[in-house]
């Protein structure tokens, strides 16, 4: 399995790029990279301007620049399932310090017959927290090309199978996968549950 790490997006609320921060001594990109790297072969990072963001794993690991730049994460999903070895990826934020490998590791596992495997709460959908196909690709392209940036019209387009919240509550019952870090708030609440509780690389919650 491959998983796909985007890490375009801006960070004007932070003054600085949000995979940067730190939180005990740990960036959040490494964070999610200990995490991502218990399920994957490949771990790929997507940034918008090829920048080389410092993070390390045993897991090979490389860099894509976003082929559209500027576009936001449906261009992220794109380069990074064309860059990828797998036929299907794990794609999470860049900001998501918390997730859960149990979950993860449940929708990769149940994914081969569908295009997409993604949460959703309610009417919520998590969709940087879910498992992509490389079949996803000519569909996200001819959304590009037609400049729709919206994730959620990929859905309409191919087979998804959604995760309905008691499947989430078996593996994170309080929903912190889909926590990320958009400014000092949310930076500091991370950074609180990540000194209240022991996340350690090899917990599989």
């Amino acid at each position: 399995m491959t998983s796909i790490i985007l890490a375009g997006g801006k960070s004007s609320r932070l003054g600085r790029s949000k995979a940067l921060q730190a939180i005990k001594g740990k960036s959040l990109i490494q964070w999610v990279v200990d995490r991502v790297a218990i399920l994957s072969m490949e771990i790929i990072i997507a940034t918008a301007r090829g920048e080389a963001i410092p993070c390390s794993s045993a897991v090979r690991m490389k860099t894509v620049t976003d082929i559209y730049p500027g576009k936001g994460p449906l261009v992220g999903i794109y380069s990074g399932l064309r860059a990828s070895t797998s036929p299907r990826a794990i794609v999470v934020g860049c900001d998501m310090p918390f997730l859960s490998v149990g979950l993860l590791d449940y929708m990769s596992r149940i994914s081969s017959p569908f295009d997409v495997v993604v949460p959703r709460i309610e009417d919520k959908v998590e969709p940087l927290c879910a498992v992509y196909s490389r079949g996803c690709l000519a569909p996200i392209q001819g959304l590009l090309e037609q400049n729709e940036l919206r994730i959620n019209e990929l859905f309409t387009m191919v087979r998804v199978r959604y995760i309905g919240e008691d499947e989430i509550n078996r593996f994170d019952p309080e929903h912190l996968s889909f926590f990320n870090v958009n400014g000092k708030v949310d930076l500091d609440r991370a950074r609180s549950l990540a000194t209240e509780r022991e996340w350690t690389t090899e917990s599989r919650f």
